[in-house]
């Protein structure tokens, strides 16, 4: 594949992650060119085309199966229910093509791993778009630099308030619930930030009593060496999120950790203890960003041969089994390994 050239995209399914944020982020990248959509109900796919401006310049399709076949196509954005994740990632690769596919990539470790069998030479990456965030990057970098000791605790937050049943994200036989969708996040953050692996998990879960999704998380994932990440997760709460690392002798707080806008300033707070209520703390203004575009730059580099994705398959796995370990220890009431 010439490097002069955009990576084709082909987006499965016109859900609204998609539309919204991830498939406008992808037509703002210059190594990107969105030419399908696909859905089972082709008209559907003609209006996510027209509402996005690509009349004349993308092609719908009526079923998945046309759009793993088209030959014009490089890479494809799976934006899917959770559990059609890797059977579809597993059917566009076999065709030939590269594939985004949204968080998280499965519903439970054993199913992750049939992602092993992706043919040779395709690039996959769990579209965790927070990795690619300045803040992200710089925090970590932080972290690294030794200025706030030892890095000990990672503390974060993922809230809103959703109560349709007929939201995907309030389904529990297809993957809904908020340790699936958010909770997956500051999970990610920790292994980020601590660059390493939890050992076990504790969690306390409260399931809706009709829905029988999990709306309301606290999760204690334990690193070793004196390590710790905690989070709360909930569906059913007021829309709130937080992320802040704790050393030794700094902290860190990252302002808007999940859902930065693309189009204004975030802001890192970095307080070495002057004052309790952080009113000393030194202000990094980071520049607006769209991570989701970050991160389709990052997958076309990849895909273009010009520099390999930090995280794949095996980062994939390695995530579901922490979510793994958190049902675990919801069913058993105590620490699971993970």
């Amino acid at each position: 594949m010439a490097a002069a050239r955009k990576v084709r995209w082909g987006i499965l399914s016109t859900a609204n992650i998609g539309l919204k944020k991830v498939t406008p982020a992808i037509m703002k990248s210059p190594l990107s060119e969105v030419v399908a959509v696909a859905s089972r109900d082709i008209a559907r796919a003609e209006a996510y085309i027209a509402e996005l401006g690509l009349g004349g310049r993308a092609r719908a399709h009526g079923s998945y199966e046309a759009l793993f076949a088209d030959p014009e196509i490089d890479a494809i954005y799976n934006p899917l229910p959770n559990h059609l994740h890797v059977p579809m990632t597993l059917a566009a690769a076999r065709a030939g093509k590269h594939v985004l596919c949204e968080k998280p990539i499965a519903l439970n470790a054993r199913e992750a791993e049939q992602l092993r069998q992706l043919p040779p030479g395709i690039v996959f990456y769990e579209a965790f778009m927070v990795r690619f965030h300045p803040q992200w990057l710089r925090a970590r970098e932080i972290a690294r630099s030794g200025e706030l000791g030892e890095l000990r605790a990672v503390r974060g937050v993922f809230t809103y308030y959703l109560t349709d049943p007929a939201n995907v994200r309030n389904q529990a036989d297809i993957g809904g619930g908020g340790i699936y969708d958010i909770g997956c996040y500051p999970v990610t953050g920790s292994r980020f930030l601590f660059e390493s692996e939890p050992l076990r998990a504790v969690s306390l879960v409260d399931r809706d009593p009709m829905m029988k999704t999990d709306r309301l998380a606290s999760v204690l994932l334990d690193f070793g060496g004196g390590r710790q990440a905690s989070f709360v997760a909930s569906t059913q709460s007021v829309g709130h999120q937080s992320l802040e690392l704790i050393g030794t002798r700094g902290r860190v707080e990252l302002v808007i950790p999940f859902n930065a806008p693309a189009d204004t300033a975030t802001a890192l707070l970095v307080d070495p203890g002057y004052s309790p209520d952080g009113h000393l703390s030194r202000r990094e203004i980071i520049p607006p960003c769209d991570q989701y575009t970050e991160q389709a730059n990052a997958f076309c580099r990849a895909v273009l041969g010009e520099a390999p994705l930090p995280w794949g398959v095996e980062d994939a796995i390695s995530n579901m089994r922490v979510l793994d370990a958190i049902f675990a220890s919801e069913k058993s009431g105590g620490w699971a390994a993970v």
